[in-house]
């Protein structure tokens, strides 16, 4: 039984234009091609003024292309954000709906990740999510540390999956989500029972019409499980 992740899915009150931005942030139409794509899905209602728990960070690969990276998003959309991040060398900007971002600046760990650097969430324990989620997840825990807990793909591939100790609990249903895949030959329900045992708990009140499973891990962020692909 295995479980990978493959899609970072935003709720937008305009799916088609938060889409379109993030395919041109990322710098092509497929992104799932990287190994953990961008999408948006049409969610209405009242976007709450809080801080997301999950964010991206966009990796570069000098100064230079970090300057262009930032002045190609921001014509696309995006702004400037004071999330209290202080002096720092990385740029933190917000999609078309507020949703944040970091364009970091050039790292060695980061140079092999493709656009994405990292997929970053917030939380109260590092040690307690690096738990749950090395068992979770198909994926190699690189670090753990009391403010810090670092995944990635056996392969050494993609993204990395980062859990930083972070002061705000979750308050307002999280907007921003992971996606998780089961593998061919794998059973859903089945993933779900195991995630259960981990400490998981259901978000959708057992619906079987839809071709995913919604959870939230031991601290309550949000994810899904799908069904693999045919």
């Amino acid at each position: 039984m295995t479980l990978r992740p493959v899609k970072v899915t935003i709720d937008a009150l305009d799916d088609s234009a938060v889409g379109r931005f993030w395919a041109e942030a990322l710098g092509r139409r497929d992104p799932a091609g990287f190994g953990v794509g961008v999408v948006a899905v049409r969610e209405p209602g009242p976007r709450p003024a809080v801080k997301n728990r999950v964010h991206l960070d966009l990796a570069t690969a000098s100064t230079a292309h970090q300057a262009e990276l930032v002045a190609r998003l921001r014509s696309l959309g995006a702004t400037p954000v004071d999330i209290g991040q202080g002096d720092v060398p990385w740029t933190v900007l917000a999609d078309p709906e507020g949703n944040e971002f970091c364009v970091l600046e050039p790292r060695e760990v980061y140079r092999d990740t493709g656009p994405i650097a990292a997929v970053v969430v917030d939380c109260a324990d590092p040690r307690a999510m690096a738990r749950f989620w090395d068992e979770a997840l198909d994926w190699t825990l690189h670090e753990v540390a009391d403010d810090r807990a670092v995944l990635r793909s056996a392969e050494g591939a993609g993204p990395y999956l980062e859990f930083l100790l972070g002061p705000d609990a979750k308050t307002v249903p999280d907007r921003v989500r992971v996606d998780l895949l089961c593998q061919p030959g794998d059973d859903r329900e089945a993933e779900a029972t195991r995630l259960r045992a981990l400490g998981a708990t259901d978000l959708d009140g057992g619906r079987r019409d839809v071709p995913w499973t919604c959870m939230s891990d031991p601290e309550g962020h949000d994810f899904r499980i799908l069904a693999p692909r045919a």
